[in-house]
């Protein structure tokens, strides 16, 4: 089978954002600021905190210049479905111009009903162990930040650190723990995902360790205005065409362009659909076909 290739240009795209960094560091506020900068306006920004109610702390806070944000606090258990009900509801809620904060995303990782968790029992199943658990874990993980990356606003997630370690030898050929950086509590790579990914330090200045836009080397305090600089930035390509059904931009199936499966599902469906909705449009109406067919004999 031959692949299809098109000429690509630059598109408007969502903010796909990651801040790292130790407790105390100005994760969430840094959240906010961008946030605010990407939409300009509080009303479209929910935040679903995990940490206790924090985020309300910050909510009217004159000094800062922060307004009145949507918010929900999530408690416990932290299960990769529940925040998935969590984000496709703060989606919905701001809009696509808008923005959603989940402070912090380490929970969905480490803590009670999280994804260590499940693989953990998993692994007590007759025929599953410590090592074959994670092909059932790890699927569950990637539908969770594959649904974070697909929602139709932007999406900024806060992310715990710690301190790792690793052994090696000294000068007397002894080995011994050396630290080698602050880790996010998360699935290894995981903040990768993202375009962006910023990492704060104590005295809440940021620096780099992904961007994919035109931040580069940039470092510094995250203010509102780096968030309304992104937001420019990523509002000047062209606009992409998103399926009707299921919201996620309508990609080429390597044998189409997209333009053709837009024409193709507008004319079969009276919409424009992805490749994976237009499939299950066609078996439920070949279903009710069927269903019709029955009845008539």
């Amino acid at each position: 089978m031959s692949v299809l290739f098109e000429f690509a240009s630059r598109a408007k795209s969502k903010a796909r954002i990651s801040i790292t960094g130790p407790s105390g560091s100005g994760k969430t506020l840094s959240a906010l600021f961008l946030a605010y900068g990407l939409t300009g306006d509080w009303g479209k920004i929910a935040v679903i905190d995990t940490e206790h109610g924090r985020a309300r702390f910050y909510a009217e806070r004159e000094e800062y210049g922060i307004g009145q944000f949507l918010y929900c606090a999530m408690e416990p258990p932290y299960s990769p479905d529940r925040y998935i009900d969590y984000v496709t509801s703060a989606a919905k809620a701001v809009g696509e111009n808008g923005c959603v904060i989940i402070d912090s995303f380490s929970h969905a990782w480490d803590n009670e009903g999280g994804v260590l968790d499940i693989k953990s029992a998993i692994a007590q199943r007759k025929d599953k162990n410590d090592y074959t658990a994670w092909g059932e874990a790890g699927k569950i993980q990637n539908n969770l930040v594959n649904t974070i990356l697909s929602v139709n606003c932007h999406t900024i997630t806060t992310l715990r650190v710690k301190m790792a370690y690793a052994m090696e030898e000294d000068d007397r050929g002894r080995m011994k723990p050396v630290k080698i950086g602050l880790a996010p509590v998360q699935r290894e790579n995981t903040e990768y995902e993202f375009d962006i990914v910023f990492q704060l330090d104590r005295a809440h200045n940021a620096v780099l360790s992904k961007d994919t836009t035109f931040l580069d080397s940039w470092s510094g305090v995250i203010t509102p205005e780096l968030g309304k600089q992104l937001g420019d930035w990523l509002n000047s390509g062209v606009e992409l065409p998103r399926c009707t059904d299921c919201g996620r931009v309508i990609m080429s199936d390597g044998r189409r362009t997209v333009q053709q499966i837009v024409d193709g599902t507008v004319k079969n469906y009276g919409r424009q659909l992805c490749m994976a909705c237009a499939s299950a449009e066609n078996r439920r109406r070949k279903e009710a076909q069927n269903a019709a067919s029955s009845v008539s004999e």
